[in-house]
C-alpha cells in the first residue's frame, strides 16, 4: 500500500509534466491559421487527457493514504499535496468551460511546483494529535483547499493577463512588479531544488537546544544558516568551510522546530535569488519576457473573465471552510469561536482581501489590469498563510 501511494504521487507528477509539455506545444504551434488551429486543438486534447490521468493518479494517492492512516490533510505534506490536487481539478473544470490551452501551460507548472514543494516535508503516516481527532478536520481543511485551489487558478489567469498586458515594455512599473512576482515564484522552485540537492548529498546537522522548557535535539536537512536560540551544535557537516550556524534566531521565535522552519524560509529566499541571477546571466532577459511568446496572441477580456470566474467559484467555498466550518470546529475543540491565533487571523485577512476584490470589481468596475493585480496579490496572501504562518509563527495551528 505504501508503494502504491508513493508511485501514484510520482505518476501524478510525471503526467502533470507531460501535460505541461503538451500544453506548451499547443501554444507554440506555427504555420497557417488553419494548420495552427488544428495543431492547438490536437495538443490541447493531449494536454487535458494527460492532466485527467494525472489527477486520477493523484486521487489514488489520496485514497491510499486515507486507507493507510485513516485521515488526510493533517500536516504540511498532506495539505500541500491535496492543494495541488484541487488546483488541477479546478483547472480541469475551467478548461472545459473556456478551452484555454494557455491556462494549462501555466496552471500545470504551478501544480508540479506544489507537488515538489510538498515532497520536502516528512511523508510518514502518523497518528493524529488529539487536537485534530475530529470529523471537522476533513470538512474544514478539505473545503479550504478546494476554495484555495480555485483561487489559485484565478491567480494563474491573472498572471497570464499581466504578462500579456506588459508585453515587452521593460520600463513600466507594472513590468518591474511583475518581475518581482516571478522572483518570488523562483524562490519556491529554488528551495525545492536546494532541498533535493542536499538530500542527495545526505547532508546532516544536529543541534541541541531548549524549547518550551524541554531539552530537544533538532536535526537539519539543510545547512543551518539560522540556528535555535542558545543552541549547541552536536554534529554538523561542513558547508562552505563552516561548522556552526551563522546566527541564532531571536528568543521570541518559540517552538520545537521554529529555527528549522525559519532556516527553510532563508534558504528559499537565497536559492531563489541565485536561481534568478543565473537565469538573467544565461538568457539576458527578464523572466516574464521569456513567457510572453506563450501569451502574446491571447484575448485579454477572456483571460480577465477566467480569472474572475475562478475567484467567484473559490471565494464562497473558502468562506465556508476557512471561516464558518473553522469557527464551529474551534468552538468544539477550544471552547471559543475565535481567538486571533496567527492562522485564524490570516484566514480572516484572506477572506477580507477577496471580499475587497469582489467589491471593487462589481461595484467600482475594477476590471482588467487592476483586477489581475488583485488576483495575483490574493494568492500571495494564501501562500504567506501556507508557508510563513505555518513555518515561522508559533500558534495553535503550528502542527499544520
Amino acid at each position: 500500500m505504501v508503494q502504491v501511494m508513493e508511485y501514484a504521487l510520482l505518476g501524478a507528477f510525471l503526467f502533470y509534466l507531460f501535460a505541461t509539455i503538451a500544453f506548451v506545444t499547443a501554444v507554440t504551434g506555427k504555420g497557417s491559421r488553419v494548420g495552427k488551429e488544428a495543431h492547438t486543438r490536437l495538443w490541447g486534447n493531449w494536454g487535458i487527457s494527460l492532466t485527467i490521468i494525472g489527477v486520477a493518479l493523484h486521487l489514488v494517492f489520496i485514497v491510499t493514504r486515507v486507507l493507510l492512516g485513516g485521515h488526510f490533510t493533517s500536516n504540511m505534506f498532506e495539505f500541500t499535496a491535496f492543494l495541488c490536487f484541487t488546483i488541477v481539478a479546478a483547472f480541469i473544470v475551467l478548461f472545459f468551460i473556456y478551452r484555454s490551452v494557455t491556462l494549462g501551460a501555466f496552471a500545470m507548472p504551478v501544480a508540479m511546483l506544489m507537488v515538489a514543494y510538498a515532497a520536502v516535508f516528512p511523508k510518514d503516516v502518523e497518528p493524529l494529535i488529539p487536537a485534530l481527532q475530529s470529523y471537522w478536520l476533513h470538512v474544514h481543511v478539505t473545503t479550504v483547499a478546494v476554495g484555495q485551489g480555485a483561487l489559485a487558478v484565478g491567480f494563474v489567469a491573472g498572471l497570464i493577463y499581466l504578462i500579456r498586458w506588459v508585453g515587452m515594455d521593460r520600463n513600466s512599473k507594472t513590468a518591474v512588479w511583475l518581475e518581482v512576482i516571478m522572483v518570488t515564484i523562483l524562490m519556491v522552485a529554488g528551495f525545492v531544488i536546494t532541498f533535493f540537492v542536499f538530500s542527495v548529498t545526505d547532508y546532516q546537522a544536529t543541534i541541541q537546544h531548549t524549547a518550551e522548557g524541554q531539552s530537544l535535539v533538532q536535526e537539519y536537512d539543510l545547512p543551518p544558516i539560522a540556528g535555535p536560540h542558545n543552541g549547541k551544535v552536536v554534529q554538523m557537516d561542513s558547508f562552505l568551510g563552516t561548522n556552526n550556524p551563522l546566527f541564532e534566531v531571536p528568543s521570541w521565535m518559540k517552538g520545537a522546530e521554529a529555527a528549522k522552519k525559519f532556516n527553510s524560509v532563508l534558504w528559499s529566499v537565497l536559492s531563489g535569488l541565485v536561481l534568478y541571477a543565473l537565469l538573467r546571466l544565461l538568457l539576458r532577459k527578464r523572466v516574464y519576457e521569456l513567457l510572453y511568446p506563450l501569451v502574446k496572441s491571447l484575448d485579454l477580456e477572456k483571460v480577465d473573465e477566467i480569472s474572475y470566474r475562478a475567484i467567484a467559484i473559490g471565494f464562497p467555498i473558502f468562506t465556508l471552510g476557512g471561516l464558518v466550518f473553522a469557527m464551529i470546529w474551534a468552538h468544539e475543540a477550544w471552547g471559543r469561536f475565535w481567538g486571533w491565533d496567527p492562522k485564524e487571523t490570516w484566514a480572516l485577512i484572506t477572506w477580507l482581501y477577496y471580499s475587497g476584490y469582489l467589491h471593487l470589481r462589481l461595484s467600482r468596475g475594477w476590471h482588467g489590469l487592476k483586477s489581475s493585480w488583485l488576483a495575483v496579490g490574493g494568492f500571495a496572501v494564501i501562500m504567506f498563510n501556507l508557508i510563513a504562518i505555518n513555518l515561522v509563527f508559533a500558534g495553535l495551528h503550528s502542527y499544520a
